[in-house]
């Protein structure tokens, strides 16, 4: 007989894994099935990675609400979870008298959303927070910042498991059906999953779920982000985000710094139908870096060191407006499933809000009994770079892969590669280990430390090497030997 689980989530990007995370806290077996190799391969980890101050949504919406009130709490959050979270604020800077007027309407519709710290500031005061930046005033977002995207989504995920939510990568929903007893049967190419209750929080593939589930008419479409990424010597330039005047539906490319030290620049928005095409053609590398330069005249390709992109999926109407988040159970069509269609931006920040939303959704249709053993605290892996000097001797007295760096750019050590390559959810692909660790991510973008983690991860989990892969399903690292050894 198969075993029947309380809850399947399909997706275990950012809010899947909040959503698995605040369920752990009941007594309930839940189950996430991803369709990736690891938890922030689409857009919990392409995104600039900035916890906004809720301004710039409608007022009354969700977004709205569920962005301010997990700005409010992203400190404790990150205390709890051990990831990094910087409040360092965030300007949108203006030139023009319509700039001006624009940016009073945004502090209006910020304070109706319950947004705190806005207020506008003249040249000499912007001058003062971001020294190098090219505007006449802005709009100060006191409590806008910044968070570590990869490793907030990781903690997530991490959390969730250790309080017993099972994780099952390369499980892409192909088919979904009902039984006799109303329970649902998630086909995947890997197996048959059955559950009482079903969450789509399928980001990118929402529309897709929310058909297979009987709830038809939802338009999805993509919209394409392509970000360079700025050497960490930029870095000191930058002690916060610097935003253009926003439009109505676009906040514009924009300059970010990074909790690591670099700076982003990007995006752009292009409307896609392909959700699996992630290059940076250079024309658009080059409409980047102009456009941003109006602000922060501080771009060159000299500190260029890598390009990527994301993509939002966004819920259209049939005039194209976008839509806000629609969180919901249609009892109707589809009872004991909750879903979730348009999570896109400001999705990372409002995470767990949205995932405590759902939660009182089931609660209104059955008894949820807490868990007297959840935890709310993850540890992540300690960063050799980070520690003082004494900490570091000490660190090495108590395991001497401390004492070995294996990523120079980045100062990771091999006790942390080891660490991450040992993660609790079990992820073994190159982009897994770089994405704890940020090895990979420095200047040479793992030219001197690539080749020695895939073979400590060959080692380590008994791989061939042509089994080691990057990122995805078929991204190997190598398909055989050159040579043969004599």
């Amino acid at each position: 007989m198969k075993q029947l689980y309380d809850v399947i989530i399909i997706g275990g990007g950012v809010v899947g894994s909040a959503i698995a995370r605040e369920m752990s806290r009941y007594r309930l077996k839940i189950g996430v099935l991803e369709k990736n190799l690891d938890v922030c391969y689409e857009t919990s980890g392409r995104n600039s990675g900035v916890v906004h101050g809720g301004f710039a949504y409608d007022t009354g919406s969700l977004k709205a609400r569920l962005c301010v009130e997990g700005n409010r709490f992203m400190e404790q959050l990150a205390e709890e979870l051990d990831f990094k979270f910087i409040r360092c604020g965030k300007v949108l800077v203006g030139n023009t008298a319509e700039d001006m007027e624009t940016l009073k309407r945004t502090i209006r519709q910020g304070e109706e959303n319950g947004a705190a710290g806005l207020e506008l500031i003249g040249k000499e005061r912007l001058h003062q927070l971001v020294p190098a930046v090219a505007g006449e005033f802005a709009m100060f977002s006191a409590n806008s910042g910044i968070v570590d995207p990869f490793n907030y989504t990781v903690a997530l995920a991490e959390n969730a498991h250790a309080n017993g939510a099972a994780y099952y990568f390369d499980h892409e929903v192909t088919g979904i059906r009902r039984d006799s007893q109303g329970n649902y049967i998630l086909m995947t190419p890997n197996g048959e999953f059955h559950t009482r209750w079903v969450v789509n929080s399928a980001g990118l593939g929402c529309g897709k779920i929310s058909g297979m589930l009987g709830i038809r008419g939802y338009k999805v479409i993509g919209s394409k982000g392509d970000y360079i990424i700025l050497d960490k010597r930029t870095g000191p330039l930058l002690p916060m985000p610097v935003y253009p005047v926003p439009s109505n539906t676009y906040m514009g490319i924009h300059v970010t710094n990074t909790t690591d030290g670099n700076v982003i620049i990007g995006p752009n928005a292009e409307m896609v139908t392909d959700f699996t095409y992630y290059g940076v053609p250079q024309e658009n590398m080059d409409y980047l870096a102009k456009s941003a330069s109006d602000l922060w005249p501080c771009i060159h390709k000299k500190d260029y060191i890598r390009s990527y992109s994301g993509i939002l999926p966004k819920w259209v109407d049939e005039n194209g407006v976008i839509q806000d988040f629609k969180i919901e159970i249609r009892d109707d069509i589809a009872p004991r499933a909750i879903n979730l269609v348009g999570i896109e931006s400001p999705g990372l920040t409002a995470a767990v809000p949205i995932a405590r939303h759902a939660v009182c959704l089931m609660e209104e249709r059955e008894k949820l009994t807490p868990n007297p053993e959840f935890n709310p605290v993850r540890k992540g892996i300690p960063r050799f770079a980070e520690m003082t000097k004494e900490e570091q001797e000490q660190m090495i007295r108590q395991n001497p892969d401390y004492g070995q760096v294996v990523c120079r750019c980045e100062k990771v050590t091999r006790a942390e590669i080891l660490a991450a390559i040992h993660n609790p959810l079990g992820v073994d692909t190159m982009a897994g280990i770089k994405y704890r660790t940020r090895s990979m991510m420095g200047r040479c973008q793992g030219g001197y430390c690539q080749m020695r983690i895939a073979q400590m991860i060959e080692e380590e989990s008994g791989k061939k090497e042509t089994e080691v892969r990057y990122a995805r399903k078929d991204s190997q690292m190598f398909f055989g030997r050159v040579r043969e050894e004599v």
